[in-house]
């Protein structure tokens, strides 16, 4: 069950340059002792969660953008057992994995964390990504691959909590399986997806207790977050919103968006561009979409911490959100910086009134 304040956890930099495209950002190398390090510091500082997305092919350009990567799955494994307290949450691709196999991976995983792990729910696909393991169908369209994604939850979240399931539907087959151990978290792991379109919180808000907004201004935003508790109140639900936040700091305001200049100064051009091509986007609009593509992608706060702060709080109040997922450009000073911040964050919510689904 998710705490009932506001959540503050952090988006670890599993792939190669993290959240930020550019040359001039430090250079972040994907690899398990970065993300160990990350979790032992958010653990340490208070965080409410760590989270980390499943890759598996990179964008190229002159960074090299997301070539490297750990597994999701298998690192927060490792990272639950250096961690005492903060939710260690993995992402699955229901494409990907059969939900068998994910029902006993995600109990394992609650197991090692004594009961503290979730799952973030991918229910769409990047062709090329999928398409160089044999994966991708085209036949399936945007509302196919939700069906999928339900079909796989539910049969997930029913192996949780019975002795045998049996199960015919579109995409998945079960005959009398049977998953135990049964998860130690109750009611059980977290649920976390994230989409913005109508179909994608029609998913959330039936199967997940949190999902993740984006967004191209503060004022989409702000609407996102209003449409997935509209659709969640017409079901009799609530949901809780979260959305990502990138935090540039240092020890004025003025040398924090010196800092955020040299980053965009820096985009890799190349690396956005096939990441939008990856997106759908029409090949002769890339070059002009990734001109207008900030170097960092997510809403971005940049001051000294106090100045930080200020301005996560503003955010979370214009966006009505009840927790965000924070990107460093080096984690390490970041999160440092961030444990100094988060009690009068605390104190500023000390509790959110909209309760998980």
């Amino acid at each position: 069950m998710l705490p009932n304040h506001k959540l503050f956890g952090v988006f670890l930099p599993i792939a190669n340059g993290g959240w930020i495209i550019s040359k001039n950002a430090p250079r972040l190398d994907g690899l398990y002792q970065t993300n160990r390090e990350a979790a032992i510091i958010a653990d340490r500082i208070g965080l409410d969660f760590i989270m980390s997305m499943s890759k598996f092919r990179g964008f190229g350009g002159e960074t090299n953008h997301w070539a490297t990567s750990m597994e999701s799955m298998t690192m927060m494994a490792g990272l639950a057992e250096v961690t005492k307290n903060v939710k260690v949450w993995a992402t699955m691709h229901a494409l990907l994995s059969n939900p068998g196999v994910v029902a006993k991976m995600v109990t394992t995983l609650d197991h090692i964390s004594n009961g503290r792990a979730g799952l973030n729910i991918v229910a769409g696909a990047y062709r090329e990504e999928f398409s160089q393991m044999g994966a991708w169908d085209d036949t399936l369209t945007h509302g196919d691959r939700y069906q999928l994604t339900e079909e796989w939850i539910t049969i997930i979240k029913r192996l949780w909590s019975e002795p045998n399931v049996t199960f015919k539907g579109r995409f998945f087959d079960m005959e009398d399986c049977q998953s135990d151990p049964k998860p130690l978290s109750k009611p059980r792991p977290d649920l976390i997806a994230a989409g913005q379109s109508d179909r994608g919180f029609d998913f959330s808000t039936t199967h997940a207790d949190a999902c993740f907004i984006g967004g191209r201004s503060i004022e989409e935003r702000r609407g996102f977050s209003k449409r997935a508790r509209e659709i969640a109140a017409e079901k009799g639900k609530t949901i809780r919103v979260c959305s990502m936040c990138t935090v540039i700091h240092d020890d004025s305001d003025a040398k924090a968006e010196a800092m955020l200049q040299r980053f965009e100064d820096g985009k890799d051009l190349g690396a956005i561009m096939a990441q939008m091509k990856s997106w759908g986007l029409a090949p002769d609009s890339l070059a002009a979409a990734a001109r207008k593509m900030g170097a960092s992608q997510n809403h971005t706060v940049a001051g000294s911490p106090e100045t930080c702060r200020e301005k996560i709080e503003h955010y979370i109040e214009t966006c009505d959100l009840d927790g965000v997922m924070l990107i460093f450009p080096d984690y390490k000073t970041g999160l440092e910086m961030f444990g100094g911040i988060l009690p009068k964050l605390r104190q500023r919510f000390p509790a959110t009134s909209h309760e998980p689904a």
